[in-house]
């Protein structure tokens, strides 16, 4: 018998929505300057809050040339199993904050991940949506 919560029906278009709207309140409550460990919890309590499925510090492990290498890999949070959502709280972004969430995606054989940075002024400036080797800015 599968214990595993259902995947919401929710399109990948809702569930970023519903996301980055829950990132939006986070900021909007806390503003820029924490850690980023208080954002994640916040933003984890403001999932629940909404009724979004999500793991945070989800373990991935690494395979190379068929060799376990632990799974000292955590992503930030997955949402509804599809979503990977790397949070920041840095002035900005680094070069390697992109390239780093492909290795995510790729690793957890997902399609769609977000990066949000807490520090930005605003928030719509602070999310980037990267999809399959390509970065979009969100809306």
């Amino acid at each position: 018998m599968n214990t595993e919560p259902q995947r919401s029906q929710r399109t990948e278009e809702e569930l970023t929505s519903a996301i980055i709207a829950a990132a939006i309140e986070v900021h909007r409550t806390l503003g820029p300057g924490l850690l980023e460990k208080v954002y994640e919890r916040a933003f984890c309590h403001e999932l629940k809050l909404r009724g979004i499925r999500f793991e945070s510090q989800c373990p991935v492990p690494v395979l190379y040339k068929g060799v376990s290498l632990g799974d000292d890999l955590r992503l930030d949070i997955v949402v509804d199993g599809r979503v990977i959502v790397d949070l920041k709280a840095k002035r900005d972004l680094h070069e390697c904050d992109k390239p780093q969430l492909l290795s995510y995606l790729r690793l957890a054989n997902l399609h769609l991940g977000l990066i949000i940075n807490f520090h930005a002024p605003t928030l719509a400036k602070g999310v980037h949506r990267v999809i399959n080797g390509f970065d979009t800015p969100t809306k």
